[in-house]
């Protein structure tokens, strides 16, 4: 994936190819489907999520006199999107090392989601970071 995309353009395009993954092991019988449908809810959310964090610096700095309760909504939001990008790592490591899928097709797309995940670790710390400076 492309290092110059931001975290909303990743998420965005990892959202695209987890329908595109939905709609292929859909097709499937038996775990493949009921799989896919765990697989469809935890990885479509993240970028909306990272939207909405966005949203909140933008539109809740405005309001919030308190910068510290600007950063712990942000924190939980933080916290919020990267349990949602762990759970799309779970499932499609579950698919892939239960030889439900072929490896070489989903291995990007779980590399691309381990990497998403790591770029929120970091996200995460540094909010929790400046929620510690404010204390």
């Amino acid at each position: 994936m492309n290092q110059q995309l931001s975290i909303a353009d990743r998420t965005k395009a990892l959202a695209i190819r987890i329908v595109k993954a939905y709609t292929f092991l859909d097709e499937k019988p038996g775990v493949c489907r009921t799989l896919s449908k765990q697989l469809l809810r935890s990885g479509t959310p993240i970028q909306f999520a990272i939207v909405n964090s966005q949203f909140a610096i933008i539109i809740l700095g405005n309001f919030y006199r308190q910068i510290n309760q600007l950063f712990n909504y942000i924190f939980l939001i933080a916290n919020c999107e990267l349990r949602i990008a762990n759970c799309s790592e779970y499932w499609l490591e579950i698919l892939i090392e239960a030889e439900l899928v072929d490896k070489n097709k989903f291995e990007s797309l779980l590399q691309e989601t381990r990497e998403i995940g790591k770029i929120l670790v970091s996200s995460t710390r540094k909010v929790k970071e400046k929620i510690n400076k404010l204390n």
